[in-house]
């Protein structure tokens, strides 16, 4: 496994270069096969696991309460055999505020909603300390100051380490930072957005309405972040794109359907040839090797995915094999 550090400070971290999507443990799969992924996980070194306070309220059978309560049962059960450098990181504000409500019902980011689902997630994950805490989605129903104050009274509190942002606009985060210059304000440290080697259509919606693929407007804002040192981390989710790399069964959407994904798919199993490796380790094998450096987040259901996905984690492309994948189009 490789390692890399997020934010900066007292709260700085060092964390696995691959981060383990909670997302379906708990909720569509049950304790026991939950547990067994999150111990094969940190058996092969990993130590960064991301969920959020709604996973996967959508599913039948499911409340937004599944994944976080999931991880609390699995630190309560595992104590003193998990390791002190285990990150897990959670979100707020897309949890509904009624059953099977909607966007409309989100719980938002006003003050009073975050201090409230911060309180909640602590409770559920059973820790004192969120480690890294990501406003879920963007809320512009608040001002941006009223979010940034009231994430960052948590920061004050102690009970949240490093702050992130997920799924916002590149000048949102632009907005965000500039405000946190202010005493006693938090700045974002790592962002979290969609983000593969295939790459859709500016022009055309994903179907999954509240992803936010990364810009290169994004991957500049953290470039020029990380060069006037203001360490930024990328946490890139969807990266195998649910299995469309290597699974017949699952299709890409239709902002994939250009030449340059047919063009990429084919670069990409050049170098899959000559590595020996898959093609998802290929594509993590690039993320993690990224300019900036990206931490792709893995959602799975099996052990044997994890295997795959800690493989990728060593393995090294070489220049050429960079060319290859990033001259393709």
């Amino acid at each position: 496994m490789r390692y890399r550090t997020i934010g900066t400070g007292a709260a700085r971290r060092r964390v696995s270069a691959l981060c383990l999507g909670a997302m379906k443990l708990g909720g569509v799969m049950d304790d026991s096969a939950s547990f067994a992924i999150l111990d094969r996980f940190l058996e092969a070194g990993g130590t960064f696991i991301d969920t959020a306070n709604n996973y996967r309220f959508w599913e039948p059978g499911c409340t937004p309460d599944d994944s976080e309560a999931l991880l609390g049962r699995w630190r309560a059960a595992r104590g003193a055999d998990l390791p002190e450098e285990l990150v897990i990181a959670t979100k707020v504000g897309a949890r509904p505020t009624v059953a099977g409500g909607g966007a409309e019902s989100w719980e938002g980011l006003s003050r009073s909603a975050v201090a409230a689902a911060a309180e909640g997630s602590r409770r559920r994950l059973g820790v004192e300390r969120i480690d890294l805490y990501y406003p879920h989605v963007e809320d512009r129903a608040v001002p941006l100051e009223e979010t940034v104050d009231a994430l960052s009274e948590l920061v004050e509190a102690g009970t949240v380490g490093l702050l992130g942002a997920s799924n916002h606009a590149a000048w949102r985060l632009e907005r965000a930072r500039g405000l946190a210059e202010a005493p006693g304000r938090h700045r974002y440290q790592v962002l979290q957005l969609r983000y593969s080697y295939l790459q859709p259509r500016a022009d055309l919606p994903l179907p999954e309405a509240a992803h936010v693929h990364a810009t290169r407007d994004h991957l500049d804002f953290v470039r020029e972040e990380n060069a006037a040192g203001r360490d930024t981390a990328v946490v890139a989710y969807t990266p195998l794109l649910m299995g469309a790399y290597t699974s017949a069964d699952k299709q890409l959407s239709r902002a994939y359907d250009h030449p340059g994904t047919r063009a990429r798919l084919a670069a990409l199993d050049e170098v899959a040839a000559q590595t020996g490796a898959t093609r998802n380790q290929v594509v993590l094998s690039w993320l993690i090797d990224h300019d900036p450096p990206i931490i792709p987040l893995v959602g799975v259901s099996r052990t044997a995915h994890v295997d795959e996905a800690v493989e990728a984690a060593d393995l090294r492309l070489t220049a050429d094999q960079r060319r290859i994948l990033d001259e393709a189009e």
